[in-house]
């Protein structure tokens, strides 16, 4: 019992701190590419050292048997990463984190072809429900946002359609735990986030805060992503995880875009219409239930 109140302690901990993430990302003066970079190299290294430290060294074998779908997860990641954090420039940090959780829906749609599942009436009407909350999230039915918020709502769409292809892939993966997969993920993103950089971004035309606070405020923040969130708090959540129900890892889950729409409306002071609300309540709704029957 102690076991499963520390792990459901660590678990919701490391689903608030998702919450936050969107917050940070704002406050560093870096292309999209170069933090998903970033935050994919010093991930791996956190999670290479605790599995050291731990004396549970990557299994290379189940690594090699598993590369099939970890290398095309890997690389995937790197690019939903960047259209995730393009979404928070474009649009509010509770429309991005929402639309972002819209995986589950896509999942859903997409786990009869590349699955084999049933989709079942009840997972339909989660799916409806999801949509139509969708569509108060867009405003589409004001018509009052400008080309700005529709483009950040459809980089967070993006970015849910590849993190459902991330969820699927691992899915298929087999004699590997979860931080090893999770490790060789961050790994290969990194590299392909390094050569698309090196490709896409004129490193001599960026510009940063002036040295100060804004600098230190800018870099501190890309520290605290790629280290505490993605290096740290993966650590927490997959050791929590392993030993905790999978309905309790799914409810817990909806901490994260709860933490966002209340940082983004409460600290960030950015809009959100009783609309907007009810759109929230719905996907957040129906994408949780579609999970828990799953």
């Amino acid at each position: 019992m102690k076991a499963l109140s520390g792990a459901k302690l660590r678990l919701i901990f490391a689903m608030a701190a998702f919450g936050t993430i969107g917050i940070f990302v704002r406050l560093i003066p870096l292309p999209s590419s170069v933090i998903a970079l970033v935050r994919g190299a010093l991930g791996a290294l956190f999670l290479l050292a605790v599995s050291y430290g731990q004396k549970k060294p990557p299994d290379r074998k189940a690594i090699a048997k598993n590369l099939r779908y970890l290398l095309p997860s890997g690389i995937i990641m790197g690019f939903n990463w960047v259209l995730l954090f393009e979404a928070y420039r474009y649009t509010t940090v509770a429309i991005a984190t929402l639309c972002y959780y819209f995986s589950p829906v896509i999942i859903l749609l997409l786990s009869p072809l590349m699955l084999k599942e049933k989709l079942t009436r009840t997972k339909v009407c989660c799916i409806i429900a999801a949509l139509a909350g969708m569509v108060l999230v867009s405003n589409v039915l004001q018509g009052t946002d400008g080309t700005s918020s529709y483009t950040g709502i459809l980089l967070g769409l993006g970015a849910a359609v590849l993190y459902a292809l991330i969820v699927l892939m691992n899915k298929r993966l087999q004699g590997i735990s979860s931080r090893d997969s999770t490790m060789t993920q961050l790994g290969i993103s990194a590299v392909v986030m390094l050569i698309y950089s090196l490709l896409t971004v004129d490193f001599s035309t960026l510009t940063y805060p002036p040295v100060g606070w804004g600098l230190v405020l800018g870099f501190g923040s890309l520290l605290v992503v790629a280290i505490f969130h993605t290096g740290f708090c993966y650590n927490l959540y997959f050791g929590a995880i392993a030993v905790l129900p999978a309905q309790t890892s799914a409810l817990f889950s909806y901490i994260d875009p709860v933490v966002a729409v209340l940082l983004s409306t409460f600290v960030l002071h950015e809009p959100m219409t009783l609309l907007n609300a009810v759109g929230a309540a719905l996907i957040l709704g129906a994408t949780l239930l579609g999970e828990i029957l799953e």
